[in-house]
């Protein structure tokens, strides 16, 4: 299943994350919620291939450790959310649809 992409009217922020929301429910190590607003990653569904780290031109995303996930360990985290220029190659290359980028959402500052 893939990334909602109307989670913000289905979901509460319940935390912060390296400078970015964190969309619940959340409780780990099974339930990670979503990650960034404006590049959202759904962690509960990521496998950590690592393409949209590799792909993005600018970096946005970061590796972060996930320990006991039952989909991986390892979770490409929208760090640098701010920093994204909207080409989408994330969106088209994630295996699972687990990131949505939407230009009208606008993450933290």
């Amino acid at each position: 299943m893939a990334i909602d992409p109307q989670f913000e009217e289905s979901r509460e922020v319940v935390e912060e994350h390296n400078g970015h929301d964190v969309w619940g429910p959340v409780e780990e190590p099974d339930e990670l919620g979503i990650h960034g607003t404006h590049v959202a990653v759904d962690f509960d569904i990521c496998l950590g291939d690592g393409a949209c780290l590799e792909d993005c031109p600018v970096d946005v995303f970061e590796w972060v450790d996930t320990p006991g996930h039952p989909e991986s360990e390892i979770k490409a985290d929208p760090a640098n959310e701010s920093q994204c220029i909207d080409c989408m190659l994330c969106v088209d290359i994630c295996p699972v649809d687990a990131i949505d980028v939407d230009p009208g959402r606008t993450g933290r500052k």
